[in-house]
């Protein structure tokens, strides 16, 4: 499969200055730009950082950003399910995952995920994709928001559901190790009907019991 990007720009007002929302970027692209001290939601930042180029080194990587003028302030990653998840045992081409959606605290409320998300969808090429994103509790960030487990994945859903993407049953043991983990899920409108059999036997390993 032949992983097409194709390169789109959003300029965002916020109360805090105009935004760039761009990409999806170049490795090079990525390295004119500190990150914010802020975004640690993973690790530090400039870990961070590093692990931002390596994606964008993918021949299927997608890496765009939110930054002013000097540094980068939000992020989303997306790319093939990790090797270790059984999201990847399906060896599929058009499966990708939303691996990261970060911003800095400051800009929160800015609607910088948002633009983000819509920014990445803006490429036509991702409606060839199934994409998924696994929303993990344990992932969240519930003491800087001051959110219940319950609010911040209501505040999730709504976010992906900008996009198009949906809570989808599944019977992954990550998943379902706690009510509030959920599978949000985008079927791309150029997605064939073998692409999305193979996902289901990927959603449902014991379907014996379905």
């Amino acid at each position: 499969m032949e992983h097409r990007k194709e390169y789109h720009r959003t300029c965002l007002q916020t109360d805090s200055g105009e935004l760039i929302v761009e990409g999806p970027l170049f490795p090079n692209t990525l390295k004119r730009y500190p990150f914010h001290a802020g975004l640690i939601a993973f690790r530090p930042p400039e870990e961070q950082r590093a692990a931002l180029i390596g994606i964008a080194q993918l021949t299927e990587g997608r890496v765009l950003i939110a930054r002013t003028e000097t540094e980068v302030i939000g992020y989303v990653t997306f790319l093939h399910p990790d090797p270790l998840e059984h999201w990847s045992s399906g060896n599929m081409e058009d499966l990708m995952e939303l691996g990261a959606i970060e911003v800095a605290a400051p800009y929160r409320k800015d609607g910088v995920a948002r633009a983000l998300l819509r920014t990445a969808f803006s490429d036509s090429y991702m409606e060839n994709y199934i994409v998924i994103s696994t929303e993990y509790y344990w992932h969240w960030d519930l003491k800087g928001t001051g959110l219940s487990i319950w609010e911040y994945r209501q505040m999730m859903e709504k976010l992906m559901s900008t996009v198009g993407m949906e809570r989808f049953s599944t019977d992954d043991q990550e998943i379902t190790s706690h009510p509030a983990n959920c599978l949000m899920v985008r079927i791309g409108n150029r997605v064939p009907l073998d692409s999305l059999a193979k996902f289901d036997r990927l959603r449902f390993r014991n379907r014996i019991f379905y």
